[in-house]
């Protein structure tokens, strides 16, 4: 089978990642994204039909804007379904030589210096590290901070990409503090981007245009 990607593909430096809490429907959160960013879809809840559908869906809003789709589950789903690559949790990191064979870049999570040097060893292309500040989505969990976040980062390998109360601006600020080019990912950055722009899409009278992802 054709790899589609080489060893070391480009991984984008701005992701998406969905959470089936958001208010706004993923598509529109991932039509808000800039050309060339990152989407990693989970939505585990929704009945594997349903998450196809919305894998294919961002797939090709993917093709038209440059994005790049990750499914969170197993290689072969994810080649299957069409995504650019997966997304491992650390309990499946032994699948990460499947991932590789099957030409798909990869990921996982890291959130302490056990799940780094099992990245390192799985050889991801990008570890989203996390929590570097405090998050809505997990609420009261002890945030890294700067310091212990670059540790990680330098242990993980591949592309490191800030998870957890993250900002464009906050990214900004890790990177000109450290040597890492570092990424950044985001939930509720996105979120809140879309309804700055839904506000102001409205009128005061409270008519104008709504748009409305329709996708949970």
């Amino acid at each position: 089978m054709r790899a589609r990607h080489p060893l070391r593909p480009k991984v984008p430096g701005i992701w998406l990642f969905s959470d089936e809490r958001a208010r706004a429907g993923l598509l529109t959160l991932a039509a808000r994204l800039p050309p060339g960013s990152g989407i990693v879809l989970r939505h585990d809840r929704l009945p594997s039909g349903a998450r196809w559908r919305l894998l294919r869906r961002l797939v090709r809003l993917g093709r038209t804007r440059g994005l790049t789709v990750l499914l969170a589950g197993t290689p072969a789903i994810a080649r299957r379904w069409g995504a650019d690559g997966v997304h491992l949790r650390q309990r499946d990191a032994h699948r990460a030589r499947q991932a590789h064979a099957l030409g798909l870049i990869l990921s996982l999570p890291v959130h302490d210096a056990h799940e780094a040097r099992r990245a390192r060893r799985a050889g991801a292309h990008a570890a989203f590290v996390s929590p570097l500040h405090p998050t809505r989505s997990h609420p009261g969990a002890p945030a890294l901070g700067s310091a212990a976040w670059l540790r990680l980062a330098r242990l993980a390998g591949g592309q490191p990409v800030a998870l957890g109360g993250m900002t464009a601006a906050r990214a900004r600020q890790i990177n000109r503090a450290s040597d890492i080019a570092a990424g950044w990912a985001a939930i509720d950055a996105w979120e809140q981007k879309a309804a700055r722009r839904l506000a102001r899409a409205v009128s005061p009278f409270g008519s104008g245009r709504i748009e409305n992802g329709g996708v949970p």
